[in-house]
């Protein structure tokens, strides 16, 4: 069943739906981080672009996860971080329907690659440009963070919710672990106000901010595979998430997506306004 939306054929899903396809992204999202898991003791490294590492694990664990949902969803389109010679792995819906999944094998893969266990598999399925389903997966601690649209964001089938810390010396904000240009202003100011942590996961410190770990995550250049699962958890979690201008990040034209990066910032509501503020001054 389809409605028409923008000029676009738009499936109607059902809640039976979403839970087929949150399951299919659960158990695809194991399969991978067991693999990782694994593979951590037989780590190959090599850069791409110059600025990335890469391993031999993050393409064996992307496989993994887009053959179990083909098994399931044979039509659907694909957009991952492993592809050819350093670029996206970009496979697009046979059908109408516009529904993209879009994975990070391994986010974290620095953490990874020196085996710290602070990585986790992150998978979304986004129609028409917006995440409705989202599963963030840290299998070194078997911690499964998964939200649908219009939903609960849960750990382990327990609900979460952002917190309501304000600005203090206690809470913490996660953040990049590089900046190329120089601490800018805005992060001088959060980290004599708050507790900063980059935990080398932009996938899993967007998963802190929904389960109340952290009051904001600001990150100056991920990835659409990096963010599309946690930027729903953090939603239906309560928390709010925008780009550096205030402005929504989604819908995003998945047919034209390159790989871009883009601004980012996810925060409960007591403190999204003030650090909003701080991103623009």
């Amino acid at each position: 069943m389809s409605s028409k939306t923008s000029g676009r054929l738009k499936m109607v899903l059902q809640q039976s739906d979403l839970s087929k396809m949150l399951e299919t992204a659960i158990v695809a999202a194991r399969l991978a981080g067991q693999r990782a898991m694994e593979e951590l003791n037989y780590i190959k490294v090599s850069v791409k672009n110059n600025n990335e590492i890469v391993t031999q694990a993050d393409a064996k664990c992307q496989q993994i996860i887009i053959d179990r949902i083909k098994e399931t969803f044979p039509d659907h389109g694909f957009i991952a971080e492993e592809g050819l010679d350093g670029n996206l792995f970009k496979q697009p819906p046979r059908g109408s329907d516009e529904m993209w999944w879009v994975i990070d094998p391994i986010d974290g893969t620095n953490n990874f690659a020196h085996r710290i266990l602070l990585f986790t598999v992150s998978i979304a399925l986004m129609q028409n440009g917006e995440p409705i389903v989202g599963v963030i997966f840290e299998p070194a601690t078997d911690s499964m963070f998964t939200a649908v649209k219009g939903g609960e964001a849960k750990l382990n089938g327990r609900r979460i919710e952002a917190s309501c810390d304000g600005v203090e010396i206690f809470p913490c904000v996660g953040t990049d672990s590089r900046f190329t240009g120089g601490i800018p202003n805005w992060a001088n100011e959060i980290m004599q106000n708050v507790r900063v942590r980059s935990l080398g996961s932009t996938a899993l410190e967007l998963a802190y901010v929904a389960r109340g770990s952290m009051i904001a995550a600001i990150f100056a250049s991920p990835k659409l595979w990096d963010i599309a699962a946690g930027v729903l958890i953090a939603e239906c979690a309560g928390a709010a998430t925008t780009d550096w201008q205030g402005q929504k990040l989604f819908p995003v034209d998945l047919n034209g997506y390159t790989g871009q990066h883009v601004k980012m910032v996810t925060a409960n509501k007591e403190v999204y306004d003030h650090i909003l503020g701080l991103l623009k001054s």
